[in-house]
This record gives structure tokens, C-alpha cells and sequence, in this order.
């Protein structure tokens, strides 16, 4: 059974393995999230200026708007700030920051259904992050820059964090996807044909919302099935999320049980130490990786990051 609890004192030990059951946490805004938030809220205005970020569909086009995105999203992530505000995030809900490691941060745009809904503003289907060669470890934790709405929010499927969903993972490799795939997000505007893992199998008919504040979080294990709500509502939603894993659990092979992803590659390059931006151990990345490494392929979200960077391209 999943428990949702709200602005809990546990230690993270006791959080993790809550959140390695299934349960999922949600905190109100910090001083951190709140210049997060503050960030990204400046950086769209700049973007889009005069115009409402949230009501920029009723006045461009999709075309227009996945261009200013392509900008917009990865200048978000280099930004200095960012690498600046994670660890003041973690560190103000009781993470170690010594054996913390996170991922870039992504800000994600998600519009009236009838809008933008694929390639860089993709509207994920019920999925779990572990369908995307995740490690069982992973942690999301995810927080809106403007009020959500129920018709516009994140939903989830706690039922199926044991209940296993037919899925195509297995059609997942991660360094295949970051070679060929990623880079396309900004030409797949109108439709998105880039193949990604989806649910075969029948899943609950109703997901579940929760809608935190601006600059609150949702934090939850990547195993959890969850999707981007279709958005029935006139305004665009705006959120940010990261990931981490923690390097006694990436250690000793701790985690969500997987029942049904069988992706393959390993998104464990990704991860960067909070205290000093040092990879993980390659050792421990031989642990979770497989034989579709090759020299041939991007391996890791940073060579596409800085590849994207030079050209301004498109980072989904």
C-alpha cells in the first residue's frame, strides 16, 4: 500500500526505504525551491516576453514555441544557479550531500492537449522511469513553477508501483536513445514517431494527482508508474525535475523490486556528487551496465549536453 506523507521529519535512511516500498513524499516549498522556482519563472518571462508563459499558446505557434524551447530548456540546465540550488534543495530535507548524486536539472513544459504535446514539450504516457534504463535506485523529486490544476497536473498509478503492467521496455536501450533519438525532439513538433517504452497491458483508469505549491516537491522512487496528465485546461504547466541516487544503496544493489522493466543500458553516468559534480565510481557503473556499451554510442546525457550546448539544440 502506498502512503503519501506530507513534510515528513524522517531520516533519509528511513525515507529511501519508505520510498523503495512505495510511498511518496511531498514537502512544501524552501528557501532553495523557492529561488529555484524564482529562476525559472525569470527565465521564461525573458523567453517568451510580453507574453503570459502560461497562456503562450494562444498566441504562437507550435512551430514558434518548440523553437523557443530548444533554447530556453538547455540554458536552464547550464545555468550556474542550478548546480548552486540542488544541493541547498537536498541538503534542506536531511540529504548527505557527500553520497548524494543528481542529474541535471530538466525544466519541463506540458500544454492544452490540442497544442504542443511531443518532442521537446512531450506529454509522457504512464510510464516508469526504470522503463528508460533507470536504476532501481532512483530517486524524481519534481516541483511546478506556476499553481497546477488537477487537469493539468502529474498523475500517478500507486496500485501498479507491485502490480506489473505489459510493457515494450525491452525496445529501450538508453545510449541508443541518446545517440539517435534525443537530438530529434525539437524536428518532432506536430507528432513524435521516436519509439519509447509504453504500457501493452491495462492500467487503473484513474490516476492520482497531488498538486503541491510552487517551489513544493513531489519526491518519488523511479519505479513508480507515472504520467503527465492530458491538459484539458487553458494554461500551460511549467515544472522542474532532477533524479538522484545514493551511492550506499547504488553500493550494495538496494532499491524498488523490479517487476517488469527490461530496458537496457544504464542511465548511472548521468549522476554527479552534490558536493563536487565527480561522476560515479566506475566500478559501480560496471554493476549496472551491459554489453550495448560501445564506443559508437553516447553513453551519457553529457556528451549530448555538450553537443546541444554548442548548437542550442534540443535536449529531451
Amino acid at each position: 500500500m502506498t502512503t503519501v506523507n506530507f513534510d515528513s521529519t524522517l531520516s533519509d535512511d528511513e525515507r529511501r526505504a519508505r520510498l523503495y516500498a512505495g510511498d511518496i513524499f511531498i514537502y512544501s516549498p524552501t528557501a532553495g525551491t523557492k529561488a529555484l522556482v524564482a529562476l525559472a519563472q525569470e527565465m521564461l518571462a525573458e523567453a517568451f516576453g510580453p507574453i503570459d508563459p502560461q497562456k503562450i499558446q494562444d498566441h504562437k505557434t507550435p512551430e514558434e514555441v518548440a523553437a523557443i524551447l530548444s533554447v530556453l530548456k538547455p540554458a536552464f540546465i547550464h545555468h550556474p544557479e542550478c548546480k548552486r540550488l540542488l544541493p541547498q534543495i537536498m541538503a534542506e530535507r536531511g540529504v548527505d550531500l557527500e553520497k548524494v548524486y543528481f542529474d541535471v536539472p530538466r525544466m519541463r513544459s506540458a500544454y492544452p492537449s490540442h497544442f504542443l504535446s511531443s518532442g521537446i514539450a512531450y506529454a509522457f504516457h504512464p510510464h516508469r522511469d526504470t522503463w528508460y534504463s533507470a536504476p532501481m535506485c532512483q530517486l524524481n523529486w519534481w516541483m511546478p513553477i506556476f499553481p497546477l490544476l488537477a487537469d493539468n497536473a502529474m498523475g500517478f498509478y500507486p496500485k501498479h508501483f507491485s502490480t506489473p503492467v505489459e510493457n515494450s521496455s525491452e525496445t529501450y536501450n538508453y545510449y541508443e536513445w541518446n545517440t539517435n533519438s534525443r537530438a530529434a525532439a525539437a524536428q518532432n513538433v506536430r507528432s513524435d514517431t521516436r519509439q519509447q517504452p509504453k504500457a501493452k497491458g491495462p492500467i487503473d483508469a484513474v490516476s492520482v494527482r497531488y498538486l503541491p505549491q510552487p517551489g513544493g516537491i513531489i519526491l518519488f522512487s523511479g519505479a513508480q508508474l507515472h504520467e503527465t496528465v492530458e491538459n484539458t485546461t487553458d494554461f500551460a504547466r511549467y515544472s522542474i525535475d532532477f533524479r538522484t541516487v545514493h551511492i550506499d544503496d547504488v553500493r550494495e544493489r538496494r532499491g524498488a523490486p523490479n517487476i517488469d522493466s527490461r530496458s537496457t543500458g544504464t542511465t548511472m553516468r548521468d549522476y554527479l556528487r552534490a558536493t563536487d559534480l565527480a561522476k560515479l565510481p566506475d566500478e559501480l557503473i560496471a554493476l549496472y551496465d551491459d554489453q550495448t556499451a560501445s564506443d559508437d554510442k553516447v553513453l551519457y546525457f553529457g556528451d549530448r549536453l555538450a553537443g546541444a550546448s554548442a548548437a542550442q539544440g534540443p535536449l529531451r
